[in-house]
């Protein structure tokens, strides 16, 4: 087992180190995220139904496992479909970092705690209910309808004016942004499952159906109890004071406000521990299946050879052979993530020379993973024929079989266009002729137009235009 753990040891290389990190981030903040999820239950049983799967296919259960490998082919796509609010939020987050950063709310947390809790205690005096939304580090767009820019700043007066019964928009609700309140008259989407917190008003289910949303806090006054509730990740607590309010504020504003370098060290090794544990234990798990390099062991691949920097006006007429084998050498873990397509052999052409020649074949040719060594390649050189093409023009010559019928004389043959251009090696020394497809004459009983094919050989390597036909006139007259 010494042996084992130092030989493990000694095998780490500085790119698995950063391989560990990279996966253990990512680990830790999907389970902190699910954590906070209403549907990590789901993903728990799918995780599950993963565990019994593998159970299945251990041991050999065929129809268990002929049964959830179905389940699982469909998989990504129900995942999708479970966890879109969740998936949405979370690459909003994501794309968002950097910005959220820079808008932490403005003014004194202790400040605003005070102006929010005295107008709350106002309008339970009036007896008239409120929703008050204060953002978090998500977006809000998305969630509200309606409502009215204000972008006024935060005070008591107005936010007991705007809940005042005879204001437009008291039954909506109002949006604190960065010590300001930035809408107010807001519709917000009804929580999908407020029957677990006995039966709360239209008030309560929005506040709870955006707090299921977002990490935004809502604040509900009720006009018919004068009670102060506080939604939250999907959690609605009552206050037993309404005097408590600024204390939660406070404390709302202190999370979500900047905090200083000692603060965010002393954050990162005080919460979570669990999950931090758990990411670091799935990192180090999979680098164990996937990445750790034990036994070495040597595979071949048949590759083609693709050619770059080939000019446009040259050719390779022959190559030999088309293919090379390579030889890797790796973990057996290794190989297993290969994809044999991303193995490439690329030959710059860009000092190419006019006829036969050898190219080498070596290392910086090729292309592959970079956890994996190159054993052999062979053959290390092909042999190829290339040429310059040069464009020149070709008179057509229509080509004819047969005698005309009795009494008719072939006066001439015209062919439309007469030439075309077409593009030949450079040193070709032979004529080059374009013959149409033949002409039977036997069936002409007088001057006529046909389209012809053109016959183009071998040597020509492609006519200019695209040109594949001819119109061909052939002129007759009866004999006098």
């Amino acid at each position: 087992m010494k042996t084992y753990l130092i030989q493990l040891i000694s095998s780490i290389r500085l790119s698995d180190l950063f391989d560990i990190t990279i996966i253990c981030l990512f680990s830790y903040v999907i389970l902190v995220w699910f954590r906070k999820t209403a549907s990590r239950f789901v993903l728990i049983g799918i995780v599950i139904l993963g565990l019994i799967y593998a159970f299945a296919r251990i041991f050999h259960l065929y129809i268990t496992e002929y049964i959830l490998q179905g389940f699982f082919a469909i998989l990504a796509i129900a995942l999708i479909i479970i966890f879109q609010e969740d998936l949405r939020r979370f690459f909003e987050r994501l794309a968002t970092w950097g910005i959220l950063k820079k808008g932490s709310p403005a003014g004194s947390p202790y400040i605003n705690a005070e102006v929010i809790s005295r107008a709350v205690s106002n309008i339970i005096e009036q007896r008239n209910g409120a929703l008050i939304v204060l953002k978090g580090n998500d977006l809000l767009g998305r969630h509200l309808k309606g409502g009215s820019s204000l972008e006024g700043k935060l005070s008591e007066a107005i936010l007991e004016s705007i809940f005042d019964p005879h204001s437009p928009g008291h039954d909506g609700a109002v949006i604190i942004e960065g010590g300001a309140i930035a809408r107010f008259g807001c519709h917000l989407p009804l929580s999908a499952n407020p029957g677990k917190f006995g039966n709360i008003g239209l008030r309560h289910t929005a506040a709870l159906g955006l707090s299921e949303r977002c990490d935004a806090i809502c604040i509900v006054v009720s006009e018919e109890r004068g009670t102060v509730s506080i939604a939250r990740e999907g959690v609605l607590t009552t206050l037993k004071n309404p005097k408590d309010l600024s204390s939660v504020l406070e404390q709302y504003f202190f999370e979500k406000g900047p905090k200083s370098a000692g603060g965010i060290w002393m954050r990162f090794f005080g919460k979570n521990l669990v999950e931090k544990a758990v990411a670091i234990i799935i990192a180090c798990g999979l680098w164990l299946a996937f990445g750790y390099q034990t036994e070495s062991i040597g595979r071949d691949y048949v590759i083609p050879i693709v050619y770059r920097n080939l000019p446009a006006d040259w050719i390779i007429k022959e190559q030999e052979p088309k293919k090379t084998t390579v030889t890797l050498m790796g973990s057996k873990q290794a190989f297993s993530l290969i994809n044999e397509e991303s193995i490439k052999i690329t030959l710059d052409m860009a000092d190419i020379k006019e006829g036969r020649q050898e190219m080498p074949i070596g290392n910086k040719n090729l292309q592959h993973p970079s956890n994996v060594a190159v054993v052999a390649i062979k053959p290390n050189k092909i042999k190829i024929l290339a040429h310059r093409l040069v464009s020149i023009e070709v008179p057509i010559e229509v080509s004819l079989s047969g005698k005309l019928p009795e009494g008719l004389i072939l006066k001439k043959v015209v062919p439309s266009p007469a030439s075309v251009r077409v593009k030949i090696p450079e040193k070709m020394t032979r004529k080059i002729r374009i013959e149409t497809q033949p002409v039977d004459l036997r069936e002409i009983t007088g001057t006529t137009r046909i389209t012809s094919k053109l016959t183009v050989p071998q040597d020509i390597h492609s006519i200019e235009g695209g040109q594949q036909t001819v119109q061909v006139t052939i002129e007759v007259e009866e004999k006098q």
